[in-house]
């Protein structure tokens, strides 16, 4: 009876997953208004029932997809703190995991998407924003610590205005190019800030800084999201 119940628990984390996965690619394609819990069973190749039994409406599911993305986000960077062996190097990762994710990752794309749009404002969220501001406004405090980055500049100022202007930077490579300049166009965004920021002795390192954010091997690469396929309730 056990053995039947922990079956029954990881069929419907399955069929969650797949919904959540089929839901971000039919939100990526055509936005929140656009979108329709029909397209979103058709997509996961299930019925409506099994949708509702899940999410009771398109607000719900695309909390969900949203909290996806934050999540599979947090990873990353997780990921790119491991790997760094500098607080501006953790923050070259990032913006590298970023790129990886807009390409890679439907649920992060959709999650962006539907946070930004103004027709969705009646999702729920947790100001992940807020986060992510203070998480690069942290990684600034430790790299003004390190002598990286000239004392002058306020660490939450500079998170302010990294967070929006790396959005803006994949909005117009996704509209424009479809993403494929997006590593370039970010490359090109943190040489600007760098050379700004950086403090003497840091800015000739800032080269090799930003070649850190390139399309890599996937072992180069941050966590992979499972691909969510049907399920079955």
């Amino acid at each position: 009876m056990a053995q039947d119940g922990r079956v029954r628990q990881e069929r419907a984390v399955a069929t969650r997953a797949a919904l959540i996965g089929a839901a971000a690619a039919e939100f990526d394609e055509r936005g929140f208004v656009g979108a329709s819990m029909d397209g979103v069973a058709e997509r996961a190749g299930m019925t409506k029932g099994a949708l509702y039994f899940h999410f009771r409406s398109k607000v719900d599911i695309a909390s969900a997809v949203i909290a996806g993305q934050d999540e599979i986000s947090r990873r990353y960077a997780e990921v790119a703190a491991t790997r760094s062996t500098s607080p501006l190097e953790s923050l070259m990762w990032m913006s590298q995991g970023v790129a990886t994710q807009m390409v890679e990752e439907v649920v992060v794309r959709a999650g962006l998407r539907l946070a930004t749009d103004p027709n969705a404002r009646a999702i729920p969220r947790d100001r992940p924003h807020e986060y992510w501001v203070e998480h690069t406004a942290d990684l600034i405090r430790r790299a003004i610590d390190a002598g990286e980055v000239d004392p002058s500049w306020d660490p939450r100022v500079i998170g302010q205005v990294v967070s929006p202007a790396v959005a803006g930077v994949q909005m117009f490579s996704d509209m424009l190019h479809d993403r494929a300049d997006l590593f370039e166009r970010l490359r090109e965004l943190w040489t600007v800030l760098l050379t700004a920021i950086a403090s003497d002795r840091t800015r000739p390192d800032v080269p090799r800084l930003v070649a850190i954010i390139r399309p890599g091997a996937p072992e180069d690469r941050g966590p992979q999201a499972a691909d969510p396929g049907p399920g079955e309730v």
